[in-house]
């Protein structure tokens, strides 16, 4: 059985998830004053390739809150 959790609880995952590291990177950043652009770039992108591989490995099936539906509804 593959462990993968559902559309709307991998959207509240990935919404904590970026909370969050969006809050470590602005913490870390304030409290060290000479940290260089490339090293907050480095950060973030380390931050991105996570939630993007557990993407990939079907851990998180995304819905974006409904906003991008591929179906057409019919009434």
């Amino acid at each position: 059985m593959k462990l993968a959790l559902k559309p709307l609880a991998s959207d509240i995952f990935i919404t904590i998830y970026v909370i969050i590291t969006l809050f470590i990177r602005f913490k870390f950043e304030y409290n060290n004053t000479s940290m260089s652009p490339v090293l907050s770039i480095v950060m973030g992108v380390c931050f991105i390739v996570v939630i993007w591989s557990l993407i990939k490995l079907k851990f998180l099936n995304p819905n974006w809150f409904g906003l991008f539906n591929s179906k057409i509804k019919e009434s």
